[in-house]
């Protein structure tokens, strides 16, 4: 069984103005994305700036997610690294802190040889019990799951799925072939979900949801039942919007958007900071045309 189906929101996480985690805004966060209908949430990715967080302040940003869903759906722990240590050791601190699953990037910057990336994840899948995600994303880590290495990394026994986010449509259907009832694949693009969905996906992990997520449940949803066209015109109307808070680095764009609706504050740590102008007004235009902002904002 997959972790989850349908839409899983890659959370922002709430900064006050001095930069310091906001638990509150994150709280109220998290339970506005549970009663719009999203289907899991991903604390501490990279949409979550965790590579800026303090290992207490991880930890117990996936706490306080944790105890606001309360069961109501999977909470997903991102616990990456580029130190395997370091990364067996936010993945015990998630399991403790009462995480379903871990979703686990493959290492960054000293990237790592196949013999030695499939080490790095038998290692930490070995200190805990928790299912983990893989995931690629190698514009952001120079590192590329191939299928190949999927294919062994899947051999591990808590290994239950990939969040792919190549682009690459080739890669995806030749990593789509080795899903299984233990095996899930998920989007990491918001803009390539259905035609992953069409060779076998189990749905996104989204950051465009950050925005929309009722919208972005219903979509995947709407395909799994068969409901195709819905979807169709739901990916379609969604792609100026994901176009605009990919204008700039993630999670720059989208941070700026839940401000906008009011969710949490335009904070970021550095090296993020506030967006351009130009992309900001670029982003309340797509945000108005979709109906989420009034004219006059």
């Amino acid at each position: 069984m997959a972790i989850f189906e349908g839409a899983g929101v890659a959370l922002v996480t709430p900064m006050n103005d001095d930069g310091s985690v906001n638990y509150t805004e994150l709280q109220k966060l998290t339970e506005w994305q549970v009663q719009e209908g999203v289907d899991a949430i991903i604390a501490c990715g990279t949409t979550g700036e965790a590579s800026t967080l303090k290992d207490e302040e991880h930890i117990k940003v996936i706490e306080t997610v944790v105890k606001q869903v309360a069961g109501r759906i999977p909470v997903i722990g991102g616990t990456g690294s580029n130190d395997t240590a370091h990364g067996i050791h936010l993945a015990k601190e998630a399991e403790k802190a009462g995480a379903d699953a871990l979703l686990v990037v493959t290492p960054y910057y000293n990237k790592a040889t196949k013999s030695s990336l499939v080490a790095h994840y038998e290692a930490i899948c070995s200190q805990t019990n928790l299912p983990v995600i893989l995931y690629s994303i190698a514009g952001r880590t120079g590192m590329n799951l191939t299928p190949e290495m999927v294919a062994r990394l899947k051999e591990i026994p808590n290994v239950q799925g990939i969040k792919e986010a190549s682009g690459d449509i080739s890669q995806i259907v030749a990593i789509a072939t080795l899903v299984d009832d233990n095996f899930a694949l998920y989007s990491g693009n918001d803009d390539q979900v259905l035609p992953l969905l069409s060779v076998g996906g189990s749905g996104v992990i989204s950051t465009i949801a950050n925005l929309l997520p009722k919208e972005t449940s219903t979509m995947v949803h709407d395909y799994l039942e068969g409901n195709w066209q819905a979807a169709q015109k739901t990916q379609l109307a969604q792609l100026p919007l994901i176009n605009a808070i990919f204008a700039e680095v993630n999670p720059v764009l989208v941070k700026a958007g839940v401000s906008l609706l009011g969710k949490c504050s335009m904070n970021y740590r550095l090296p993020l900071g506030v967006p351009e102008a130009s992309t900001l007004a670029n982003l309340k235009k797509a945000m108005k045309d979709y109906g989420l902002l009034a004219e006059e904002v």
